[in-house]
């Protein structure tokens, strides 16, 4: 497939680098090093598809364009949409026999997927719980731009672990969370969140742009044993500790994996895009699900602050 891409800022960059001369052009209104400074000057014939790594209130128009087109749009995370939107851009979708994905890449973590096909192999037996942290020291850095709005860490952190909640457990898709925690303490929208499965406290998540030092843990604990991961590849070497429950007591028999500090979940995102393009299967269901939970959880009035 041939991709227009959206946006060459970071993540922008990231794309274009996996893509190779997949990528025919690229648009950004600021970054000189772009083709284009608009998304229409390309000529449309030269692309198959788009890939939008653009502001959060950008995403929706620019989705409606290429889907009126027949492009199909990978998009980066995340996707806030209302009921109505959704509904629009699905019957768009229909109409033109394309798709969108909304891009989760953590989920194509190599520690990610061991703990997947654990889960799914039943290593752990019963699940009892599943705690996953995700923070760093951003605050700094997004307070006054785009990304300090009213979802703050909620759409920018915590939608990676809704999703990873659905991916792992699927009796959790769809499930709503409450808000334990939800503070503003420097930004305007949240910086630091804790929310849990509603009426059922088993899976925690927990997500803070207030961490000061990247920092990754994901938790899951059973019958017979825990699967630890401490830390993503992008970052350096990622961790993962299969600790073995000795009966009826003493400590478990633990086995660590390690991979290197290399990110391969870029690559492996758009192969995923690609397979959902060929099946014609959108992430309408994932999205609305991400939607509705993180916009719950921003309009909380009872949240402690």
């Amino acid at each position: 497939m041939r991709y227009l891409l959206v946006g060459l800022g970071n993540i922008g960059a990231k794309r274009q680098a996996v893509l190779g001369d997949r990528c025919i052009a690229t648009v950004d209104p600021v970054n000189l090093a772009a083709d284009y400074r608009r998304y229409d000057e390309c000529d449309q014939d030269r692309y198959d598809a788009a890939i939008l790594a653009v502001p959060n209130v950008k995403k929706v128009s620019l989705l409606k364009w290429f889907l009126q087109r027949g492009k199909s749009v990978l998009v980066e995370k995340p996707l806030i949409l209302d009921a109505p939107t959704a509904e629009l851009l699905r019957q768009l979708a229909e109409r033109s026999r394309t798709i969108w994905y909304t891009s989760y890449n953590l989920r194509f973590e190599p520690h990610v997927l061991a703990i997947k096909r654990d889960l799914e192999a039943g290593t752990l037996g019963r699940i009892y719980r599943a705690h996953m942290f995700y923070g760093n020291g951003s605050a700094g850095a997004v307070k006054g731009t785009w990304r300090d709005d009213r979802y703050g860490v909620l759409a920018d952190l915590a939608s990676h672990l809704i999703d990873l909640a659905g991916f792992f457990f699927p009796g959790c898709f769809g499930a709503r969370f409450r808000v334990l925690e939800r503070h503003s303490y420097e930004l305007s929208g949240p910086d630091h969140c804790v929310l849990a499965v509603e009426n059922d406290a088993s899976v925690v998540i927990e997500c803070s742009v207030l961490s000061w030092e990247n920092r990754w843990c994901i938790e899951v604990t059973g019958e017979r044993g825990a699967l630890v991961m401490n830390g993503l590849a992008k970052w350096g070497p990622s961790h993962l500790q299969l600790k073995r429950r000795q009966f009826p007591s003493g400590p478990p028999d633990s086995t660590c994996y390690s991979v290197p500090g290399v990110d391969t979940t870029w690559a492996a995102d758009l192969q995923h895009f690609e397979d959902r393009v060929a099946k014609g299967e959108s992430s309408f269901d994932n999205d609305v699900w991400i939607s509705r939970t993180v916009i719950a959880a921003a309009e909380d009035r009872e949240a402690p602050r």
